[in-house]
């Protein structure tokens, strides 16, 4: 595999997980009410506790898409170039 092909595969996962972080970041600010009351129901946690693990998951997700799709897109466009 060639470092472009690497590159562009790394591009659209990149660009993927994004539009997957930004869309679960709109579900979770317009529609929240709905989503905690059924998530509450579900799993028996306070509405409390569901933010806080909406932000753990949230930062980690963000965090893990920088390490894992975002960094090394970007270190290899800088070798290619």
């Amino acid at each position: 595999m060639s470092m472009e092909e690497l590159a562009a595969i790394l591009g659209w996962c990149t660009v993927v997980n994004f539009v997957f972080l930004v869309l679960t970041m709109i579900v979770l600010v317009l529609v929240k009410k709905p989503v905690q009351g059924i998530h509450s129901r579900v799993s028996g946690l306070s509405i409390d506790e569901l933010n806080r693990l909406y932000f753990q998951y949230m930062g980690r997700f963000k965090t893990l898409w920088i390490v894992f799709n975002l960094t090394p897109y970007l270190a290899i466009r800088v070798f290619i170039l």
